[in-house]
């Protein structure tokens, strides 16, 4: 579907065949690899560029890089309005001005997020293969309404990686395999994984994952690219297919912190119909304002060194060891280890999930017109068509929510209390004891290699702690571990974004460790 759409924008826009190799960098009069929305503007503001030109490049670099050249294999749909709305944007834009800094910006979302035009929401799944949703969901309309151009859909793990235990990441039954940004032959981790290698392939500005532990920093870190996971709340799930309304939320990538926080203030707004919405602050600020390169003089961090695989990558923990002194040469005052009792977290979190995998996915199918109704009706679907759905791994994890009763049952409610009380408490605890202002861990240790057979083999991990307490964390680039991408993630309590991007932005503006791919080395 993604390649018949592209095929018609080129003939439309550039006169090029699908299967002529001419999208390469001569059809532009700049190369915008690597460009921040700042750098857009400015180009846009000054006659320069247009979003139209803009689209333009970043449909021939998906042409080029995604569907020839190494075949990442990020982008599952292209919108087929982009270049239209783009021209509409353009005319708006000499009239009237640019409406925020998003006025032009492409923005590629994960396959799980509804949008009411000519596009599918699918999760990657066959079983969803011709859902088109009835709107926008509302973090969409927030980013339509602030300019921004969706470009098109990510793939990503399957159903947001919450099918089976011994998934691939990045692979679903409709976009195939996603590839990591730096070598194909690795994972990209899940399940944001387009999203992230989308962003760090220069196919868009900035995308939107989705995480529910996880799957939007390890992506983002693996790919070396920012990723934020939000305070629960702080972002609208409406329009989402869920996994658990306890731990899900949307957030936004981009190769640059203050890309990332332009983007998560459009999304911030309230949304009444979200039950988090109501623990939100009153105000939020503008987080990409008075950034400044002092954000971490005088900050208390903690390390955190107790994540899942520590000591056991020893170039990771080199890199670990690199960020901290950039943080000390920066004024920040490090408390080295934090401990974080977790004991029991990780029990409690996968009964609450599968608990409400259950229930709110079922809520879902029937708001919407897809023909199902139930988990119970995808497992059935998965079965009969297991030869294209399940040809490596099966539907473990889904099979294992149906007996599950619904979420006023005693077993999920203790589980739900325990998963926040020990994951809330650790955190909380841990910044009192030592007046911290954040706590730093590696995001991901370097990508494996991608496998068919076994699935993911996950080396190092610390996206639990701010998942399950519902707590903001952003990744940052933070090294590479022989060409391979390692992020390390500041993270703190509920809705402490602004003072961690602060600190995040500094880190990156002190150590400047992104570098995009080099696809040359492939040819």
């Amino acid at each position: 579907m993604k390649r018949l759409v592209l095929l018609s924008l080129f003939l439309l826009t550039q006169g090029a065949c699908k299967g002529q190799d001419t999208a390469d960098a001569e059809t532009h009069s700049v190369d915008l690899s690597e460009y921040d929305i700042s750098a857009l503007q400015q180009a846009m503001q000054g006659g320069e560029l247009s979003a139209s030109k803009i689209v333009e490049f970043y449909l021939a670099e998906i042409q080029r890089i995604d569907d020839a050249g190494p075949q990442l294999n990020a982008i599952i749909e292209l919108n087929p309005d982009a270049l239209d709305i783009a021209l509409a944007l353009d005319e708006e834009r000499a009239k009237s001005g640019p409406r925020s800094d998003l006025h032009g910006i492409p923005v590629v979302l994960k396959a799980n997020i509804d949008t009411g035009d000519r596009m599918h929401t699918t999760a990657g799944s066959l079983a969803l293969a011709d859902h088109i949703a009835k709107d926008d969901a509302f973090l969409v309309a927030r980013l339509r309404e602030a300019g921004a151009i969706i470009l098109g859909k990510a793939n990503l793990s399957e159903w947001a990686n919450f099918r089976s235990r011994h998934s691939s990441s990045g692979w679903s039954s409709i976009g195939g395999q996603t590839r990591n940004a730096y070598d194909p032959r690795r994972n990209p981790c899940g399940s944001s994984s387009g999203s992230a290698v989308a962003v760090s392939a220069n196919l868009t500005v900035l995308a939107v994952g989705t995480e529910t532990d996880g799957s939007v920093v390890c992506p983002a870190g693996i790919n070396g690219v920012v990723g934020i996971k939000p305070s629960l709340g702080l972002v609208s799930r409406d329009g989402i297919i869920p996994i658990g309304h306890s731990q899900d939320t949307a957030g936004p990538m981009a190769r640059t912190v203050k890309d990332a926080a332009i983007m998560l203030t459009a999304m911030a707004a309230e949304d009444h119909r979200d039950v988090a919405s109501p623990g939100r602050p009153a105000s939020i600020p503008d987080y990409a304002a008075a950034l400044s390169t002092d954000g971490l003089k005088g900050k208390r961090i903690g390390i955190v060194r107790t994540h899942y695989g520590a000591g056991e990558i020893p170039k990771v923990e080199a890199v670990l060891s690199a960020a901290i002194e950039i943080l000390e040469s920066q004024g920040a005052i490090i408390v080295d280890p934090i401990e974080l009792a977790t004991e029991g977290m990780g029990e409690a979190e996968r009964e609450v999930l599968i608990y409400e995998f259950k229930a709110e996915l079922g809520v879902y199918l029937q708001e919407t017109d897809t023909g199902l109704r139930t988990l119970q009706d995808v497992i059935d679907f998965n079965q009969q068509n297991a030869e294209r759905v399940m040809p490596f791994f099966g539907q473990d994890r889904m099979e294992s929510a149906i007996p599950k009763g619904d979420l006023i049952d005693p077993a999920y409610l203790t589980a739900l209390a325990d998963s926040k009380r020990i994951s809330q408490n650790a955190i909380n605890t841990a910044i009192d004891a030592h007046d911290l202002d954040a706590m730093l861990a590696p995001t991901n240790g370097p990508a494996w290699l991608t496998d068919h057979i076994n699935g993911d083999s996950f080396g190092l991990s610390s996206s639990s702690f701010a998942a399950v307490s519902g707590y903001a964390s952003i990744t940052v680039p933070a090294g590479f571990v022989q060409g391979l991408p390692v992020g390390v993630s500041f993270f703190a309590g509920n809705f402490s974004e602004k003072q961690l991007i602060e600190m995040a932005y500094a880190f990156e503006q002190a150590s400047k460790i992104r570098r995009a791919p080099n696809y040359d080395s492939l040819q």
